[in-house]
Formats: C-alpha cells, structure tokens, sequence
C-alpha cells in the first residue's frame, strides 16, 4: 500500500513498512532534528511539517500510519491524557479521515495508555472510529520479541475494508526464551536513574530507551556487565536496539547537540516490529475467535482486544507474536560504552540503600565494587595531573 507517515520523528515504523512493501508516498514531522534525519535518510518522500496545516491526503494513499506523541500518555511524562496539547493531535488524523476515509491506519503508542484516566484516552480513540465504520483490534507488543530490549508499546490497527484487522495484529503468538537473573553469566541492564520505586530490569537484554530531556539531557539504561563493570551504551549500539543501522540519526547534529540523538531513538518506533506488522498487512492470518473474551465495561483496557462490528472482546494473546534468536547482549554491543561515573553510581546506590525494593543477590555488592573501581580511577587521574 501507498502510506502517509503522520508524527514519524525518524521513520522508525515507515521504516520497517517499506521492508514489507508498503511505500511511503507522504511523511509529516514537526521537529527538526527528526526532519533533518528524514531529509537525509528518505530524501524521495515529501515531507510536511505540521500536521496540523495538512488538508487533505494524496489520493493513493491506502494507509496512514502514525505513533502519535505520547508525552501526555506515558507514565514518564505527564499523564494528562488523549485531551493533552501533544497527544491530542491524534484529533489531526480523524480530521483528515473525515475529508476521505482511508482504507487502513496503524497507530502506535505507549501501553501507560491503556489504563491512563481509567482507560478514557483509549475509550476516546475506540469510539472514534466506530463512529466512521471501522472494524479495529490491537495489541502491546514487546520488542524483545525482535531485540534485546524489553520495550512494549500498542500497536492499533484499524480497516473498513473486508478484511478482519484481527487477523493481521492478533494471529502470531511465540513462546519467550527469557533468561532469569545470573550476574555471573551475562549482562543485565537496569536504569541508573532510579532505584526508589522501580529498576527496570532486564536479564541479557535492556530497559525501554526513553526519549531523555527535551532539552539534550540523554537519558541511556545502565547495562552490568559480568565483569563488574557498569556502563551506558554508545548511541550507535542505542540505534541497533531500536532496528536502525548505526548511525541512523547523526545527521540530526547538523541541527541540534548529539545529545538529542537519544531523544530521537527513544521515541522511535522499533522497526522490526514495524517490519513484522507489514508483512501481516501484505499477507493477514486467520484469527482464532476462540481467543475472544469478555471486555471489562469500564476501567483499565486488557492488553489486545478487537472490534468485529458487532461488539468488543478482549482476546487472550501474549506481547511476543514472534521470537527471533540472538546473541547474548555482551555480543550484541558493537561499541565501547561509557563507564557509569562514580558520581552517578554513588547516587544509584545511595537510592537503592533507602528503598523497600529487593535487588538480584550481589548486585548492590557489584555497584559498590564498581564505585570503588571508580574512584580509585579519578584518584589516579588527579595524581597525575597534579604531577
């Protein structure tokens, strides 16, 4: 299908589209070191700025894919709902579909939205498009199922053609090879950046990239190495555990820090998700209504549910719909990373002494030894500056 990539910061989901052969004719992005990514990465393909200024769609596009702002949707940000100034821009898309009525439209966001205001965000977008005669179904899809990172976001997929949606979002289920915690056998990330009320941890793999500060402060997961040692990824290993080929977003510093690269790569969506959805698009399965359920009348939203045109389900599905192989995560880093400063470690630790979470067996032991490795190194380098 011809697709219009509405909100595509640097083209993550019309990335992996494309792979399947869904032809992206239209981009729209606001921000300009994501559109400097654009212009150099997907030079052919017109892009407009705001999605706001955008009439009408071209005529042959069959599809609108977006992964709409998700600032006032996710835990991280501000929770301030589908109504927020940012996440209300997924109105835009339904603005436009009230001008022709496209066949097919992929949405993707956080799953924070699912329960966000007791599930009225998503009560909002459902109805939405039941009001226009569209059948839809999603689901929260992790991307460990692709890559070494733990990351689920919502994929929604919506059609008034015959085709049943269920039948390209809710049909692959694999089973998940997840490794338990072994500090000895392989790597395990975590983010340093918290230790009171959550770790994010992640046996050989990592925690959700998040998309850092507006302003340039990167944000990377921690990754504890079986060494001991602890460090931060380098961005290019950062662009690889999203599906982009390294380097994907250097040429957003033509415009901005390269600080920001991070904010570019944790609001991304993965592209082999994107990929995996394509090809279900192109070639949709057959759905298993035995899967069907009862849908709660309120509250929280189940994490895959459909709409045939009668009435909602909710379906009883897993977020891995495959499970590729891989190397271990040790294998997978491509670059050095930085060495997790004693600054940073000392605070990580001192938050994790205060909180009432439980901590893998020596891990807290590992950190320590970490720091003392640290600051044993700046002793060194102060010694021989004052030399």
């Amino acid at each position: 299908m011809k697709l219009a990539g509405l909100f595509a910061g640097v083209g993550g989901l019309e990335r992996g589209l494309a792979a399947a052969g869904h032809e992206p004719s239209l981009l729209c992005e606001i921000w300009e070191p994501a559109r400097a990514v654009l212009a150099a990465r997907m030079p052919d393909v017109p892009c407009k700025r705001d999605v706001r200024d955008l009439k009408a769609l071209p005529r042959e596009v069959e599809l609108i894919a977006g992964g709409f702002p998700c600032q006032d949707l996710s835990q991280a940000g501000q929770t301030l709902g589908i109504g927020g100034a940012r996440s209300g821009l997924v109105g835009e898309i339904f603005r436009l579909l009230d001008r022709r009525r496209v066949p097919w439209v992929v949405l993707e966001n956080v799953s924070f939205m699912l329960q966000l205001d007791k599930g009225s965000g998503m009560r909002t977008l459902v109805e939405a498009f039941e009001e226009r005669g569209y059948r839809w179904a999603y689901r929260v899809v992790n991307s460990l199922s692709f890559l070494p990172q733990r990351r689920e976001r919502v994929l929604f997929v919506a059609t008034t053609t015959d085709v049943d949606p269920a039948s390209v979002i809710l049909t692959d289920e694999a089973e998940p090879s997840v490794l338990p915690t072994n500090l000895d056998a392989y790597a395990h990330g975590f983010y340093w950046t918290e230790g009171i009320r959550g770790l994010g941890w992640a046996p050989d793999s990592i925690p959700t990239l998040k998309n850092g500060s507006t302003v340039g402060i990167a944000s990377p997961p921690a990754i504890l190495l079986p060494s001991g040692d602890v460090i931060t990824p380098d961005i290019r290993d950062a662009e690889r555990f999203q599906g982009f080929p390294e380097n994907w977003t250097l040429p957003a510093e033509q415009v901005c820090r390269a600080s920001l690269r991070w904010s570019l790569v944790g609001n991304a969506v993965t592209v082999p998700v994107a990929a995996w959805l394509g090809k279900r698009l192109a070639r949709p399965g057959k759905y298993d209504a035995s899967r069907d359920g009862a849908l709660p009348l309120s509250g929280r939203w189940p994490t895959a549910a459909r709409y045939d045109g009668n009435g909602r389900h909710a379906v009883n599905i897993n977020s891995y719909p495959k499970w590729e192989q891989r190397a271990a995560l040790t294998q997978f880093l491509r670059h050095d990373g930085k060495l997790l400063s004693a600054r940073a470690t000392r605070g990580f630790l001192s938050r994790t002494e205060r909180a009432k979470l439980r901590f893998a067996d020596g891990f807290q032991d590992r950190l320590r030894q970490h720091l003392l490795r640290m600051d044993a190194l700046a002793n060194a380098k102060f010694a021989v500056a004052a030399e």
